[in-house]
């Protein structure tokens, strides 16, 4: 990056704009604009372009993120200490499907090499998952599979992996509560997800309250070979088992006649409107809305024009923004459903006693992100301009092509948990201070939001967003690469970084009933 003062400004409205230069600018540089600046800046933080008034309106975005709580002379550096957040959006009168964007001409000619199932759906990875009812089941599983890769995965060679979708629910809770629906149609779609080939196999503890007929029933699966077929349960208090070795060899014998099918299994060409990508963002700096998430964005409306599907999240940092997603939706209801989402969202905060402002990390904050209003701005533009067409809540399956907004909360694991089960079979995840992310059941694409962070992490990161910030590259050219990137990825033609390290997190299942 050049060493001349590099300042990023993102509407014309805005009194302030970003520092992109590597290490900041100290105190007394002249930007271009002429203003000096009164204090050293970090890179990705704001500077006062002009004097603002106590009380004032501090704009990005060409929105105000907040308000002075002193006079802040030009040249000042920007941070969350001199801001009073504004109050959130209301939900009352906003604007309804009214923004009516030209149609784009249809993206044609594009395909990868996918795994066709007997419903229908495409994944891009071929992999055994085996399904716990129940948290107490998770070491006994964890040991059989690391078996199974050892013993029986190498002769299996068109299977890629074998995972266990461990988590803390299943017992100790409400189950019969009414919003208990959400963890158990959670785990239920996700042992349905495309990646795992229509294969259903279940280990149950026996005594649990979420018992395998209940997270999966007669008719929530489809088996093309016998719709008779009953559920592939191992029950660990069966009878039968006489010690613990016996547990693990009687999930041996099941895991290999489901590995069996699925190494029968065989890539074939598929219109690139079969993925269904989820998007995110973790660990988010100022830069995420300059960069990354444009490009993202950018992306996201080439696969609409493919016919695919795209999700976009994680309530508390859209909520901000309301009125640009409802402005965006194809009818009334669309954006109603949506509307009915935030309400509950808010409803939930405030039971739990807190408000979108807990949502800032101190690592959005050291980023240049003063607060939740200044991140959702750039959260949203992951979604680019696309209408919004349809709403899930938390946990339903998608089944219907455009974008989407899956609702979710924003914490990285419980988002992508969701999205996976949603059906996800591609994951991309925006990053400016770094993480590791990574999901065992999906390929997940990491893009960075810093040239910076790219060359230091750079067996971490998939794509560099940061080439726009250095004026190497446009949002339009990172967004191709990302959706070429894609296509390479979920044929198999090339691995994230996160599946070459096999780097995941475990799955969090969002419980917003009452434990017992």
């Amino acid at each position: 990056m050049s060493t001349a003062p590099l300042t990023i400004r993102m509407h014309e409205r805005d009194n302030v704009a970003i520092v992109a230069n590597d290490g900041g600018l100290p105190a007394g540089t002249t930007l271009p604009s002429g203003v000096v600046l009164r204090d050293r800046v970090p890179q990705g933080h704001k500077v006062a372009l002009a004097d603002i008034g106590v009380e004032a309106a501090v704009v990005r975005y060409g929105v105000a993120i907040g308000h002075a709580l002193k006079a802040i002379p030009a040249g000042s550096w920007v941070h969350e200490r001199l801001l009073k957040m504004p109050d959130a959006r209301g939900l009352d009168g906003l604007p309804i499907a009214t923004v009516k964007p030209e149609p784009q001409p249809p993206l044609q000619g594009y395909t990868f090499e996918g795994y066709r199932n007997a419903d229908g759906s495409v994944g891009t990875r071929n992999i055994l998952a085996i399904t716990q009812t129940v948290q107490c089941v998770a070491g006994v599983t964890e040991f059989a599979v690391q078996r199974i890769k050892a013993e029986l995965l190498p002769h299996f060679p068109h299977v890629d992996d074998v995972v266990a979708l461990a988590h803390g629910y299943g017992c100790g809770v409400a189950i019969d509560a009414t919003d208990a629906v959400v963890p158990i149609r959670t785990l239920r779609n996700i042992s349905l997800n495309p990646n795992f080939g229509n294969e259903v196999m279940v280990v149950s503890l026996g005594c649990e309250k979420l018992q395998p007929e209940r997270l999966l029933p007669p008719g929530s699966y489809a088996i093309e070979r016998n719709a008779n077929e009953a559920l592939d349960v191992i029950c660990l208090q069966d009878d039968g088992h006489v010690g613990f070795m016996s547990m693990v060899d009687s999930m041996l014998r099941q895991a290999e006649v489901h590995l069996e099918r699925l190494n029968a299994r065989r890539r074939e060409t598929v219109p690139a409107s079969e993925l269904v990508v989820g998007v995110q963002c973790g660990g988010s700096d100022a830069f995420s809305g300059v960069t990354a998430n444009p490009a993202v964005g950018f992306c996201t409306d080439l696969l609409v024009r493919a016919g695919a599907s795209v999700m976009f999240s994680e309530v508390t940092e859209v909520r901000d923004g309301i009125d640009q997603l409802t402005a965006r939706a194809t009818t009334p209801e669309v954006a109603a459903a949506m509307i009915r989402q935030m309400a509950w969202y808010d409803a939930y905060l405030t039971r739990g006693g807190v408000d979108r402002s807990a949502n800032t990390t101190p690592g959005n904050k050291q980023g240049g992100l003063s607060n939740i209003v200044e991140k959702a701005m750039g959260s949203i533009v992951k979604s680019g301009s696309s209408p919004i067409a349809n709403v899930l809540a938390p946990g339903e399956k998608l089944r219907a092509k455009g974008l989407t907004y899956a609702a979710t909360p924003a914490s990285d694991f419980i988002c992508g948990t969701l999205q996976l089960a949603a059906g996800m079979n591609l994951h991309v995840f925006t990053t400016g201070r770094g993480t590791p992310y990574g999901l065992a059941a999906v390929p997940v694409i990491k893009v960075a939001t810093r040239s910076e962070l790219a060359r230091r992490w750079h067996d971490l990161m998939d794509i560099n967003a940061g080439s726009i910030a250095d004026g190497t590259a446009t949002i339009e050219e990172v967004g191709w690469e990302l959706f070429r990137f894609m296509l390479d990825v979920a044929s198999g033609r090339k691995k994230t970084w996160a599946e070459h390290w096999k780097l995941h997190n475990a799955l969090v299942l969002f419980n917003p009933a009452p434990v017992t």
